[in-house]
């Protein structure tokens, strides 16, 4: 494991069944080591209660931080900022297994745990799916503009020949004259 990574370590073997407190900070060599696209720059601190006792170790983490996105409508960058809560649980069993998306199983003899991925995706996680600028957020939404249609026309849209542009009417009267003398 990297040395940026061991930064994230808890050393859970000898630990007592009660409570502790964690401090954990991030920047941009943290997103780095990922390999991914979602998340260039930016920086945290999780804040993480540990709640051990003879059958599990509940984590409680509370992460704040701004992440630097690309906006997909201007391709500007920009701030977004981060404010989370999340809960994981480390269950002790006889192999380790993921077994929900909160829930994991580690060996009884596990000596440290390592949170770093869990942070990374707690945060990714709470990121907008659509990346807008601040500045477009107050906009009226693109999907308002457009019009959706079933192939069915309502009764009001059905266009009378009183409706009808007299110049329309004029040459529509020329094609079906012309269409009777063929």
């Amino acid at each position: 494991m990297s040395k940026v990574l061991s930064k994230y370590d808890i050393h859970i073997q000898g630990l007592e069944n009660k409570r502790y407190n964690y401090e954990f900070e991030g920047a941009d060599e943290f997103f780095e080591f990922f390999e991914q696209d979602i998340i260039q720059s930016g920086h945290f601190k999780a804040h993480v209660l540990l709640d051990k006792n003879s059958t599990m170790i509940q984590l409680f983490f509370k992460i704040e931080g701004q992440i630097e996105l690309v906006c997909d409508r201007s391709l500007e960058l920009f701030d977004e900022p981060v404010q989370l809560e999340e809960k994981y649980i480390f269950k002790f069993g006889d192999r380790h297994e993921e077994i929900t998306d909160e829930l994991e199983m580690i060996p009884m003899n596990t000596a440290t745990v390592n949170l770093a991925q869990h942070i990374y995706d707690f945060i990714a996680v709470s990121l907008p799916m659509k990346k807008l600028h601040p500045r477009f957020r107050d906009e009226e939404d693109d999907d308002d503009k457009f019009i959706y249609s079933t192939g069915e026309i309502a009764e009001e849209e059905v266009k009378t020949e009183e409706d009808i542009d007299p110049r329309w009417k004029a040459l529509l009267a020329l094609k079906n004259t012309k269409d009777g003398q063929n």
